[in-house]
């Protein structure tokens, strides 16, 4: 077809045509980090009154919700967004960022989703080319930003985008995409035990949690797609920045010590950077 091969031979069309991808699916991220939190939430809440077999009504009840209803709205006035004020990136510029019935202010972290998205899409198109591993690396790419988010905004890590990722990463291995199977197979249980050893090495010597379960999976989704070389470079580049930034957050911003940092956006963008230039790391490393 003419597209596909305007995809192939022009980078141009390419980089157009995967910005506005990443415009879409961007949008589509920002209801996925807004409510999944909410929709786990409330199954935890079913899950806790079933055990206690109760009839008290709960969060957990009512109207359907999940991430396709209720349509969006104004948390503010209850204004149903319009599809005209649903362009990702354009209606928050001609909107002025401001809820078109109400005037309240929207927030910025929405345009800046689908803005990062489209950037991270272009970037992993212009790094693979109109290819199997760019498909493979967007949806890679796509599946991070609402684990850092959600994580960064809730700590939580949801299985339900982790384990598809890791399940994923393990078959793409078997047609070799970016690693074969021995390394992926091997790269996602030493990333689950490497954090699971330190975790409750951790928590001997201290009595405290230092990380969660999700941590574990995350790095192991990652370990199946890079592959286990990769994961040296990934704990140690997330352990720096995340050292970084805790230690610039007490000195600057007056955050107490003891208060938990989530882990997860550190490895999310950790495992982003290995699977797009990893070789090249692991060559600069070793040399």
């Amino acid at each position: 077809m003419e597209v596909f091969r305007l995809l192939e031979h022009s980078l141009p069309f390419l980089l157009f045509a995967t910005g506005l991808l990443g415009l879409m699916v961007g949008s589509f991220l920002n209801v996925v980090i807004h409510r999944l939190p909410v929709i786990m939430e409330r199954a935890w809440l079913r899950e806790i009154h079933s055990y206690q077999d109760s009839t008290t009504p709960t969060d957990g009840d009512g109207p359907a919700y999940n991430l396709v209803v209720p349509a969006s709205t104004c948390p503010q006035c209850g204004h149903r967004i319009t599809a005209l004020e649903n362009i990702p990136l354009l209606s928050y510029v001609f909107l002025r960022g401001r809820c078109a019935d109400c005037g309240t202010r929207i927030p910025v972290r929405y345009p800046l989703v689908e803005l990062v998205t489209a950037l991270l899409s272009i970037i992993v198109a212009l790094r693979f080319g109109f290819s199997v591993q760019m498909l493979a690396a967007l949806v890679f790419t796509w599946a991070l930003v609402p684990l850092f988010m959600i994580d960064f905004d809730h700590q939580i890590l949801p299985d339900s985008i982790t384990l598809p990722l890791l399940w994923l990463g393990l078959l793409l291995s078997l047609h070799g995409v970016f690693v074969d199977s021995t390394a992926s197979i091997v790269g996602a249980t030493a990333g689950y035990l490497s954090l699971w050893s330190i975790y409750h090495l951790f928590k001997l010597v201290t009595g405290k949690e230092g990380m969660g379960y999700g941590d574990f999976k995350l790095l192991a989704a990652i370990g199946a797609w890079t592959g286990w070389l990769a994961l040296p470079v990934v704990v140690l580049f997330s352990s720096l920045v995340g050292a970084v930034l805790g230690i610039g957050l007490i000195l600057f911003r007056g955050r107490e010590q003891g208060q938990p940092m989530p882990f997860g956006p550190f490895l999310a963008t950790a495992g982003w950077l290995t699977l797009l230039w990893g070789n090249e790391i692991i060559a600069l490393y070793l040399r």
